[in-house]
């Protein structure tokens, strides 16, 4: 019954995170306008000191979601409940102009289980995709300067995701599992205009979203011992792209400024938004529990995915799927962590140092053309949590820098700070007496 009442617990504390992760994003930039919005960093704490890094990576104390193979190597005396958030400035430059915005973002809360021998559950609440961004343009309609307008462009929202998967180790070595996701969320964007000369009719576009379905990811991992202190882990990830359910309208309002009369055009797309397929491999090399490096590759088929586009031809107005939107996605990650002893008495040999860089090409594009490239790198320390009651908790910190940029573009410079806190408990120990 104790462990019952424990695991309703921490859902409970998991669904506290539900809330803020559904009423703000955590991000101001112009480019989540497009698509579904930025995708979201799909990693826990230990992961996110190397970059996003994980799809080898088996930890006996941590919830590495991104390959679910690897919740078979979870200690089996303990539940692990991790919980994590982040702060940012970015900086963005255009045209010899720049200028900053501060977020901060709940990110993630998973916790996971040694459910039977060498079967382990994993369960939690992440954000996929965030959209948030407010910012004007203004000029002039001609060279004389008659006429000035303003351009208004506004969006909010995002797609979140909870989970539950499964890791299941069914020869010595070779482990595969499956997470099984629910994702919900309203995206909301606007581009309004107005003008200084009141004969001039104003026109405001209003597109909203609202997403309500699934995903399933799939896992495979195959450890090989190579000798007494080297182990080399590969890991693939598989995810499956579908139709997401949604049904995105566009508003057209068209408002004479003289009379205050305002005519309006609506449009839907049935079942118009959808995410694609993945594929993912990673190695892992183990060095005596004290060394771990690592290369992801993932791959994300978006160039074969269709988007509604509003249009105007010969005065006939359209909201419609249409090709050539995204492009197919790219990210290569290479880090690693340094523990000079796990068990070692001593703390500082117990803390963790971790590193990472990746590349990731743009999934969208800008006016038909590539959308920004994205450059980021991460360092981040593991930090144990040792008092009279515990002594596996950790703390994760790590600092993120994320460049994205292409010719001709808007260029961002992101400085992240990752705070993640694992709850390592002995919920499943059993305590023998004389």
């Amino acid at each position: 019954m104790n462990f019952y009442k424990r695991v309703l617990g921490a859902v409970a504390l998991a669904s506290v995170g539900i809330v803020p992760a559904a009423a703000q994003s955590g991000t101001n930039s112009p480019y989540s306008q497009y698509g579904l919005g930025l995708l979201n960093e799909q990693s826990s704490g230990f992961n996110r000191g190397m970059n996003g890094l994980g799809l080898g990576f088996r930890e006996h104390n941590q919830v590495n979601y991104i390959n679910p193979a690897s919740y078979s190597a979870l200690d089996s005396l303990t539940f692990i409940f991790d919980v994590g958030m982040s702060g940012q400035i970015t900086n963005f430059e255009e045209n010899g102009q720049k200028k900053n915005a501060k977020n901060a973002d709940f990110e993630y809360a998973v916790a996971a289980f040694r459910a039977f021998k060498h079967v382990g559950v994993s369960f939690g609440i992440v954000p996929l995709t965030n959209v948030g961004y407010n910012y004007s343009i203004t000029g002039y309609l001609n060279d004389n300067r008659n006429v000035a307008y303003v351009n208004t462009y506004a969006g909010s929202g995002g797609i979140h995701q909870v989970y539950v998967g499964a890791g299941w180790e069914f020869l010595k070595g070779l482990s595969v599992g499956a997470n099984v996701s629910y994702l919900w969320g309203d995206i909301d964007r606007s581009v309004v205009n107005s003008y200084s000369d009141n004969y001039i009719n104003t026109l405001s576009k209003y597109y909203s979203a609202t997403v309500s379905s699934y995903k399933l990811d799939f896992g495979l991992q195959y450890s090989a011992r190579i000798n007494k202190k080297n182990t080399l882990t590969v890991g693939l990830a598989y995810g499956i792209g579908h139709k997401l359910n949604a049904d995105p309208t566009c508003r057209v309002i068209s408002t004479n400024t003289m009379t205050a009369v305002a005519d309006t055009t609506s449009f839907t797309v049935n079942n118009g938004l959808e995410i694609p397929t993945s594929f993912g491999g990673g190695l892992a090399w183990n060095h005596n529990d004290k060394l771990k490096l690592g290369a992801d590759f993932t791959y994300q088929q978006w160039g074969s995915l269709k988007y509604p586009v509003y249009k105007v031809v010969n005065d006939v107005q359209s909201y419609e799927l249409t090709d050539g939107y995204y492009s197919d996605r790219y990210k290569v990650t290479f880090g690693g962590e340094y523990c000079n002893g796990a068990m070692s008495r001593n703390f500082f040999d117990r803390i963790r140092f971790r590193a990472g860089v990746s590349y990731a090409t743009p999934y969208y594009k800008v006016n038909g053309k590539d959308g920004p490239g994205e450059i980021s790198a991460s360092i981040g320390l593991g930090i144990p949590i040792i008092n009279a009651y515990n002594n596996r908790s950790m703390l994760n910190i790590s600092g993120q820098w994320v460049r994205s940029a292409a010719k001709g573009l808007l260029t961002e410079n992101t400085f992240r700070i990752n705070i993640g806190i694992t709850f390592n408990e002995s919920w499943f120990m059993k305590w023998k007496f004389d």
